[in-house]
């Protein structure tokens, strides 16, 4: 029998568990291991606490050092907090116990301008080890990104590019309508946004990892965040929003040469979104536009996008990678072991 490629899921909330679930429909892989730090689902079998309505097998453990089986890991799938800052010891933690780790870290997706010197660090670590660090997930680390990528592979010439992804909150779970301000009066809004709880983050990354990899040359890149107001009464499951209060958000990263714009992303997240898209254009030689009907849908795709990855995660040089290095394309599950046993 083939020997399977052994996973641990650092994480088990929405995105966590959801990863599981898609984990156990690939036959390549052997989930070993769970750990959370919730005291809810501490000790609890990971099959009841992702939802299902049969056990796996395995315990969720309240800290990672127990959830490693004996025997090993060779990936942890990590799937906690936004900022890299914060969730940097977990990182560290992950890339101790000998296996590779891949991370829906937003701020982890191309770190190296906002943390240049974490970067370094975490970059030595992984090298040391022989293993392989990335951060990926749909946005960033596809959809304002990596697509935009790959569209300008067809060009001879990039002078331009722009971005813009608009999404419904209305479909979006609690916690991304949290995010957008949703229900937030505009005082409350501009409370929030300076506390740091209203925002995507992620989209300064994106934008820095076009600049690079296309070499435009941007001198910075600047944000700019602020909300959507509601023009009348309207409803979430989740809340009931005034007229003139907020019903989502706009945020803007900005790529700028000499003050000029060469690097647009546009990020809006409100209520009843009336065209939700994922679109980019580059502007060049040829000029090439794309345009994805409906929008990327956010949560499914983060989970499909990393389980998606870990075949391509195995083939990687050791150190702190990026989408961009990966050949992504949807994986059936089959054949992982191989590529393990040759790393």
């Amino acid at each position: 029998m083939e020997k399977k490629l052994r996973v641990v899921q650092y994480g088990v909330g929405t995105i966590g568990g959801g990863i599981v679930k898609l984990m156990l429909r690939k036959p390549a892989l052997e989930i070993v291991g769970a750990v959370d730090n919730d005291p809810n689902k501490v000790g609890r079998d990971l099959g009841r606490v992702v939802g299902l309505d049969r056990d796996l097998g395995v315990v969720v453990e309240g800290d990672l050092k127990s959830a490693v089986p004996a025997s090993g890991a060779d990936v942890v799938v990590h799937s906690t907090r936004s900022i890299l800052a914060e969730v940097a010891p977990q990182i560290r933690e992950c890339i101790g116990t000998g296996a590779h780790v891949l991370s829906t870290c937003e701020e982890l997706c191309y770190p190296f301008h906002k943390y240049p010197e974490l970067s370094a660090s975490l970059d030595a670590e992984a090298k040391q080890r022989g293993l392989v660090l990335m951060g990926t997930g749909v946005n960033p680390g596809f959809a304002m990104d990596k697509l935009v990528l790959t569209l300008a592979t067809a060009c001879q010439q990039i002078d331009r590019v722009r971005a813009l992804r608009v999404v419904d909150a209305s479909r979006r779970r609690l916690r991304l309508q949290k995010k957008a301000g949703v229900g937030l009066t505009l005082d409350e809004f501009t409370r929030e946004l300076e506390a740091g709880t209203i925002r995507h983050y992620g989209l300064s990354e994106s934008a820095w990892m076009i600049a690079d990899q296309l070499g435009m040359s941007v001198d910075r890149v600047e944000e700019a965040v602020a909300p959507i107001v509601a023009e009348m009464p309207m409803r979430s499951q989740y809340f009931h929003v005034k007229a003139g209060n907020v019903k989502g958000v706009k945020q803007v990263a900005l790529g700028l040469k000499d003050n000029d714009e060469i690097i647009r992303l546009e990020l809006e997240i409100y209520l009843g979104a009336a065209e939700p898209q994922d679109s980019a254009k580059v502007s060049g030689v040829p000029n090439l536009e794309m345009k994805v009907v409906g929008g990327i849908p956010g949560d499914l795709a983060t989970m499909a996008i990393a389980v998606n990855s870990l075949p391509a995660l195995l083939r990687l040089k050791p150190g702190l990678r990026i989408a961009h290095d990966v050949s992504m394309s949807f994986w059936t599950g089959e054949g992982v072991a191989t590529m393990a046993a040759a790393n």
